[in-house]
């Protein structure tokens, strides 16, 4: 099994109610390829200013978003353990999971594990991929018995 080395940046002005570092770990975990011998991952916690910033500068959409991915592109002949940095902004991921009537610690799974995903090159751009994608996500979402998070509540 692979090792994780996690960096975990808690850049939010309240960091009360963040799930743990080792909660972060074990969600990056089973995302992870089972191939290889180490990996870095670097996840951000921020507030929505920061959210906003980085969303408007990388995709060009000026409002805070939950999670944004930033896959590591090693240059040619180097090799580094390093999958890339995932950031999470605490106060849409909290909004999001009042909204959507579930716990907050499933939707904070829910978002890390997409995000690994996305840096292990998985999309939801198109209908294919986007099924592909939620299909992973639903299956590892239930080795923490954690319900398919694409269910509408009625």
């Amino acid at each position: 099994m692979p090792t994780l080395e996690l960096d975990l940046q808690i850049a939010t002005q309240d960091s009360s109610n963040l799930p743990s570092q080792t909660q972060f770990e074990d969600w990056v975990n089973v995302a992870l390829p089972t191939i290889g011998d180490e990996f870095e991952v670097t996840i951000r916690i921020v507030d929505l200013e920061e959210s906003q910033s980085l969303n408007h500068e990388y995709r060009g959409k000026d409002k805070p978003t939950n999670v944004l991915s930033f896959p590591f592109e090693a240059p040619p002949g180097l090799e580094l353990p390093l999958l890339g940095d995932l950031v999470i902004c605490r106060q849409v991921v909290e909004n999001e999971a009042i909204e959507q009537e579930k716990p907050v610690f499933n939707h904070w799974a829910h978002l890390v594990i997409h995000g690994i995903l996305h840096l292990r090159g998985y999309d939801h751009i198109d209908d294919v991929d986007a099924e592909e994608m939620e299909s992973m996500e639903i299956d590892l979402l239930t080795l923490f018995s954690i319900p398919n998070p694409y269910l509408i509540n009625e």
